[in-house]
């Protein structure tokens, strides 16, 4: 009997298999009457093929993601989740893809060294971080987000993170505060507050951020964030920043990232600032979202002379 016709006339097992991807353990296999020397006669004819000592595939095939991500979580002792980069991708975090499969564990847990699976040993387990995403176990993506900022080296990947997690509508602001709040003392606990003390107050991407902290080291008004206008087509739209000049006039500053430099968000772009323009004598300024960061004296200078009219 083959082994794809053994998997279907099986109790059971077909079910698991569609479950899991096709990835099983042995004691789930002993658990539905499937001997070990079966097992070890289905190996050996190469129907399936073990991937560990206690975990096996069913097919001899390649591994797509889905059971890449199985046969981590398979192979050790629960309570094991699917969490930090691995887990934000699960919930749907776009532009902050990281190689691996990184899975959690709590502290001292005995694993396997697997190729491409990337073990964080954690003090605080905490089972009521975990959710099932596709039946797989996955720490909610606040806990994924903390402990991701947590274990960068650089601070700006770490806030940065949090607020792509918010900007994508992951998690709220309140969310990772209480999760900060729970987590302890871990790496850049101090920044990630402001951080999300400022995500909270309106900015919701990372070179916003930079602007409000430019204009707090050195004096300038903070500008309102994310206020929602009418344009002459009568939709709403968000602005970046927004101060109040005299005379009834505002200074609006729009942060282009690199997606906006792609041709058709360029010319979208451009549309969208003639159709908020309402004649009004309103200053509108366009600037590279790195400029905050990499130049800070030039922004500053730009800012302080529209400013000045205050």
């Amino acid at each position: 009997m083959t082994g794809s016709r053994h998997v279907e006339r099986t109790p059971g097992l077909a079910q698991l298999a569609r479950r899991q991807h096709a990835v099983v353990t042995r004691a789930q296999l002993a658990g539905l009457g499937i001997s070990a020397r079966h097992v070890s006669g289905q190996l050996a004819a190469r129907r399936w093929r073990a991937v560990t000592s206690d975990v096996v595939v069913l097919h001899c095939g390649p591994l797509p993601r889905e059971a890449e991500l199985w046969t981590a979580v398979l192979d050790a002792r629960p309570p094991v989740a699917l969490g930090s980069w691995t887990g934000l991708a699960k919930h749907g975090l776009r532009g902050w893809d990281r190689a691996g499969t990184h899975i959690v564990v709590p502290r001292g847990a005995k694993t396997r060294r697997i190729p491409g699976v990337v073990v964080h040993e954690s003090r605080r387990p905490a089972p009521e971080d975990i959710v099932q995403v596709d039946r797989l176990p996955v720490h909610t993506a606040e806990r994924c987000a903390v402990d991701a900022a947590a274990w960068q080296d650089s601070p700006r990947t770490a806030v940065g993170l949090l607020a792509a997690v918010v900007q994508q509508r992951k998690a709220t602001p309140e969310g990772l505060w209480d999760q900060l709040d729970r987590v302890g003392q871990v790496r850049f606990r101090a920044l990630m507050r402001h951080s999300i003390a400022d995500i909270q107050g309106g900015s919701d991407a990372l070179s916003e951020i930079d602007l409000v902290r430019l204009c707090r080291r050195n004096g300038l008004p903070e500008p309102r964030r994310q206020e929602r206008r009418v344009d002459s087509r009568g939709r709403h739209r968000y602005l970046d920043a927004e101060w109040d000049l005299r005379g009834g006039r505002r200074l609006v500053v729009e942060i282009d990232g690199i997606g906006h430099m792609d041709a058709a968000r360029w010319y979208d772009d451009l549309l969208r600032d003639a159709e908020l323009d309402t004649g009004d004598g309103t200053v509108r300024l366009r600037l590279p979202a790195v400029a905050a960061r990499a130049d800070p004296v030039r922004v500053l200078a730009i800012l302080s002379r529209h400013l000045r009219s205050r």
